[in-house]
Order: C-alpha cells, then sequence, then structure tokens
C-alpha cells in the first residue's frame, strides 16, 4: 500500500438522511490527511448494489448512478469551501458500483464486495454513514461497521446526528416494517387455524405468536425495506403462473420414479450432484431448494450461499437439475423473462471446463 493510498478513504453509499453530511465528514478527514502529508488524497463513493447484472429494470441503476453522481458534486462543493477559490485541490474524487454479480444477503456480504473494492485499490480507512445499514440489523447479525472492522480496516463512524426515526420503543423496527410483517404472520396463523377469527383463544394467541415473530424477524425480513406493492404484485402473478408448472414436473418425476421401483431389475443408481445455482436472494434460493426437494427423486441436501447438494436417486433426475429448468423458472418469478437468457448449470459447467 502506497503512501498516497494510507489518506485515502472509502464512503460505502447508500440512500439516507445523513449521507450529506457523511460526505463533508469523509472530505474533511481525506483533507486533513493530505494537508499533513503534503500531498493529495482521494475519496472513493462505492455503491454496493442490490440487483444483478442481466436484470433489466433499471429504476435500480438509474438511482444509484444519480446517487453517485450527487456524491461527487457534495464532495466537490466541500473541498471548494474547504480550501477557497484558485487553490489545487487536495483531495480527488472516484465512484463506483460493486457487487453486482454477487448474492450480498447480510452486513457480512456486503463487508466482502466493500472491503475488496477497498482491497483492490489500497484503502485502508472507511468512513461509515452510520444511518446506512446494508444488510438489515438484527439482534443476531453483526453490524456492517464491526465486520469491516475484523477485515482489518480503520471504521470511522460519521459523526452526524440522525432523525428522529418512527420506530417501536426499543427496536430498530420502524412502523411500516412492523406492520407489513405483523399483518402477514397474523393472516398466516389464522390460515394455519382455519379462519376462527371469532374464537378468542385463536385472536389472542395469534396476535402474540405474530407479535413475538414480528420482533424477532422483522429486521431481517425487511432489511430492504417495505417492498413496492408494483414488484410484490408482478412477483405474485408470475408465481402463479410458476405453481402448475411445479406440478407438472411433480407428475413427471412421480412417473419417472414410479417406473424405476416397479421395474424388475430395480435400476436406482444414487448420486450427489452440487452445482451452483444462478438465483440470488433468500427467497429465489429458498423456493428453488424446496422445489427440488418437492419433486421426487431429489432431495436438497444443503445450500450455502447459491451452492446446492442435493440427493439425485436416477440418473435422469440429474440429467434435469443440470438442464436447468426449475433454476430458469425460479429465476423467471422473481427476476423476470430477462433472466432465462442465464445458461444452464450444465452449460455454465461446460464453459468453466468441466468443473460443477
Amino acid at each position: 500500500m502506497g503512501d498516497n493510498h494510507e489518506r485515502d478513504v472509502l464512503v460505502p453509499v447508500g440512500r439516507s438522511e445523513t449521507l450529506r453530511r457523511t460526505v463533508t465528514y469523509a472530505v474533511e478527514r481525506a483533507h486533513e490527511a493530505a494537508v499533513e502529508a503534503g500531498g493529495s488524497a482521494t475519496v472513493h463513493f462505492v455503491y454496493p448494489a442490490r440487483w444483478r447484472s442481466f436484470e433489466t429494470e433499471r429504476a435500480n441503476v438509474d438511482a444509484a448512478e444519480s446517487l453517485l453522481e450527487r456524491t461527487l458534486l457534495w464532495g466537490e462543493e466541500d473541498i471548494d469551501e474547504l480550501l477557497g477559490e484558485d487553490t489545487p485541490a487536495t483531495v480527488a474524487f472516484e465512484s463506483t458500483v460493486v457487487g453486482t454479480n454477487e448474492y450480498v444477503f447480510s452486513p457480512s456480504d456486503f463487508a466482502d464486495v466493500i472491503g475488496r473494492y477497498a482491497d483492490a485499490n489500497g484503502v485502508g480507512r472507511i468512513v461509515v454513514d452510520p444511518s446506512f445499514r446494508p444488510g438489515g440489523s438484527a439482534p443476531l447479525l453483526r453490524s456492517f461497521e464491526t465486520e469491516l472492522a475484523d477485515r482489518g480496516f480503520d471504521v470511522l463512524e460519521a459523526p452526524v446526528t440522525r432523525e428522529t426515526r418512527r420506530s417501536l420503543p426499543l427496536t430498530d423496527i420502524g412502523l411500516a416494517e412492523f406492520s407489513v410483517v405483523f399483518a402477514s404472520s397474523l393472516l398466516f396463523y389464522f390460515a394455519l387455524g382455519g379462519w376462527h377469527v371469532t374464537d378468542p383463544y385463536e385472536l389472542v394467541t395469534g396476535v402474540a405468536t405474530a407479535g413475538v415473530v414480528t420482533l424477532t424477524l422483522a429486521g431481517v425480513a425487511m432489511k430492504n425495506g417495505v417492498p413496492a406493492v408494483r414488484e410484490v404484485g408482478y412477483t405474485l402473478l408470475r408465481f402463479g403462473a410458476y405453481v402448475p408448472i411445479l406440478l407438472w414436473e411433480i407428475a413427471k418425476a412421480n412417473v419417472a420414479l414410479a417406473y424405476v421401483v416397479l421395474h424388475p431389475r430395480l435400476p436406482i443408481d444414487p448420486r450427489v450432484v452440487e452445482f451452483d445455482a444462478a438465483v440470488w436472494g433468500d427467497m429465489p434460493v429458498t423456493t428453488l431448494a424446496n422445489s427440488i426437494t418437492l419433486t421426487p427423486g431429489t432431495l436438497t441436501i444443503d445450500v450455502s450461499r447459491q451452492q446446492f447438494v442435493v440427493h439425485a436417486l436416477i440418473p435422469d433426475a440429474e440429467d434435469d437439475l443440470m438442464e436447468g429448468t426449475l433454476e430458469r423458472l425460479v429465476r423467471f418469478v422473481f427476476y423476470g423473462r430477462e433472466s432465462s437468457r442465464i445458461p444452464s448449470p450444465l452449460e455454465r459447467r461446460d464453459d468453466d471446463g468441466g468443473e460443477a
């Protein structure tokens, strides 16, 4: 790491009410370091993406680019105020988006993509916006700041005052997030109980159960905020189209398995199949894992991020997995039609020289 890089500062960028003041703090720190060393410094504004590169929905991409452009303008304004006119700049600025081809879920995942960029550019100091919490916050999760510090970075939390957030007492759960998770949990409870909503016992236990679930899981389930109604609607419509196709796949697998079981020589050839699925996010990965298990002849043994370990009872079941029919359908449900362009697991393996 060169001397100049030791003065550089990285700022993870995300929409928040304190981002503007965080930029000012980062510019001041970089300027001080540059003046002390008699040189210059660079402030890197890095936006960790939550979308994938194949998605054609431009709204997220445009929003990220717009936010990065604003941070650059803010940084130039701040350094102009510090130096005055006709003074050589001590601080330069760069901006980029990272993580577009990865599954980023937890604060640890976001720290990984930010850390890799910092390492690649020799940046050792990171200024964190206290209102920006990529990957959410929950009692069981280590914070984004802690994850970065554990990777050896000098982490500074910008000393900014956060606006009062409407949240439940003693929690970080916003009112909107609480309402969505609580209502969903309560409706699910009533559905399991046969919709006896007029029964006082069912009502009290349902409210208590939904409350516990909400307080425990809302921070994780709504880590990215309440999703847009339009996006949820499209996903539900595509999921509605997916269900009959999944039932058809299950029926076909039943017939194939029945043939093997009833065959006099019982041609069972069990094997364990490992492959990296091209799905990202908790819901898509969970949906694919459960769809594979629901299909007779295959059982999802383990999933780690995108790596699936599946037990296949017959060779045809393995062939179906590698052809990627279910994987492609799950991508269609959660990412839309454009995601079908991604090659199947078999094609990806061939492109990688035969490695699974």
